[in-house]
């Protein structure tokens, strides 16, 4: 019987601590090396998101003042890090936050002896021409867009910068 046992302990199999410690530090070193990427790619999906709620909402303000034939306004604030968009219409008021990690770094077109921390108006007339907005918007990577509105075509772009 006690030959019995003792050929089952020779024949069970296992890991031992040294081939846990070994499969860990595997692993660690795996995740030291895709965390850089994998934080990088959020930051740059901050952005996107930001430039894409941005364009978005600067053609909203355009398509309302053009069709209710109504005046919209466009406040950038870089204190706050927000814009806000407002029109004659009641109730029409909306705010856009910049993501975490992102922030309005100037607003275009620069204005001479203007401090550029207070917040910028924009007026945008129904059948009017629109005016030159334009934003610089920056990442913690520091990856760089600049979302502007032409006005000549009167639709926003995206352009990505170089720092």
């Amino acid at each position: 019987m006690e030959i019995e046992v003792s050929r089952r302990r020779a024949t069970q199999s296992g890991l031992t601590l040294i081939e846990m410690l070994i499969v860990v530090a595997i692993i660690s070193v795996m995740i030291g090396i895709a965390f850089p990427s994998i934080t990088s790619g959020i930051e740059s999906l901050r952005l996107r998101s930001a430039t894409d709620e941005i364009v978005s909402t600067f053609n909203s303000a355009m398509n309302r003042a053009d069709r209710r034939q109504v005046a919209a306004e466009i406040v950038v604030d870089r204190g706050l890090n927000k814009m806000f968009f407002a029109s004659a219409d009641p109730g029409y008021r909306r705010e856009v936050s910049m993501p975490e990690g992102v922030t309005i770094e100037r607003v275009l077109p620069t204005i001479p002896n203007l401090d550029q921390n207070l917040p910028r108006q924009f007026l945008i007339h129904p059948g009017g021409t629109v005016p030159h907005i334009g934003l610089e918007l920056k990442n913690r990577k520091n990856q760089w867009r600049i979302v502007s509105v032409d006005p000549i075509t009167g639709s926003a772009q995206v352009a990505e910068r170089q720092p």
